[in-house]
């Protein structure tokens, strides 16, 4: 379940060497880079910077975003990036392996803080998250990005357009007339937790007549051949665009946040304050509807992700 997955049982300590996540140390970024709008900066003109990622498309892509801006700004970037796990990618932080990676505000606030109960609203769970692991963990992060890969019901665009569906209370609205459309495809897991399928249809009250448990993967396929009708999908995956679906807004925000933002050590930032002056606008750029179609890019054409961040890169006039 990618980034949201509660801890798991046993955290797994990296070795002084990131070779047990069979990861090749000093690995350079393999594309020369231009300076578009990003231009080089003095203080961090062959500043050592390792950056790491977790093990799925957009994450890396993420990290292979900083590595491009940083080289444009003059850095000296070594690729960490695919790190096996959530809890391995931390732990690389935490242990100075890494120097900085994307993380994600409801993965901290949850998994990583022990938090029960997120903060629906975005500006706020950052705040919290932000101070907490600043007090905790001497950990930082630069404003977050409007990318905010949570929950969401899906549907095919072809099912929404004909019965005028964009919104959650419009599924509902539309479910409480024909309750023989309730048919979900869902998680094991988000069949039975409180910020999964009981909870969210508590706040919206829609009906279900049938409820089908799948893995994530077969998920996207089940509502696109029309087996379900609606399915839990999270909202930044390349197979919504891949296959065509429709994800509907969280209108009442159950659903927990988790925007994008990149976090390092604030000894870190601290000496290299221009670390953020580089790095907060490429997060500024990016959004779901965007990184949908970068993964896309990656997991249905079977585009490498580092090429794919530096076309979106180029396109954007960050690099040339």
């Amino acid at each position: 379940m990618k980034h949201r997955l509660k801890a798991l049982l046993g955290v797994v300590l990296l070795a002084s060497s990131l070779t047990a996540c069979g990861l090749d140390v000093n690995a350079a970024l393999p594309y020369k880079v231009q300076p578009g709008s990003i231009r080089p900066v003095p203080s961090l003109e062959g500043l050592s910077v390792t950056v790491g990622s977790k093990d799925f498309t957009e994450n890396i892509i993420l990290a292979y975003l900083a590595e491009l801006a940083l080289s444009a700004a003059g850095a000296d970037v070594t690729d960490l990036s695919n790190i096996s796990g959530s809890n391995s990618a931390r732990q690389a932080l935490l242990n100075g392996q890494i120097d900085m990676s994307w993380e994600y505000t409801g993965t901290a606030w949850i998994s990583y803080q022990g938090n029960t109960q997120p903060i629906p609203d975005e500006q706020r769970q950052f705040d919290a998250v932000k101070a907490a692991d600043e007090k905790q963990n001497g950990i930082t992060w630069l404003d977050y990005s409007p990318l905010n890969d949570t929950y969401a019901f899906g549907t095919k665009e072809s099912y929404a357009a004909a019965h005028n569906l964009k919104t959650n209370s419009d599924m509902t609205a539309f479910l409480k007339q024909h309750p023989d459309q309730a048919v979900f495809c869902v998680e094991t897991e988000f069949a039975s937790r409180q910020d999964g399928m009981p909870g969210v249809q508590k706040v919206y009250g829609f009906p279900t007549s049938n409820v089908k448990t799948f893995g994530t993967g077969a998920i996207y396929s089940a509502v696109a051949s029309g087996s379900c009708n609606f399915g839990e999908i999270f909202t930044t995956d390349g197979r919504i665009a891949g296959l065509n679906l429709r994800v509907l807004d969280d209108d009442k925000k159950f659903f927990p946040q988790y925007n994008a933002s990149v976090t390092m050590k604030q000894s870190f930032l601290e000496a290299h304050p221009a670390l953020a002056n580089v790095l907060v606008p490429v997060g500024k750029a990016m959004d779901n509807k965007q990184m949908i179609e970068l993964c896309k890019q990656v997991d249905v054409d079977g585009k490498d992700a580092g090429e794919v961040a530096r076309d979106w890169m180029i396109s954007k006039g960050f690099i040339k």
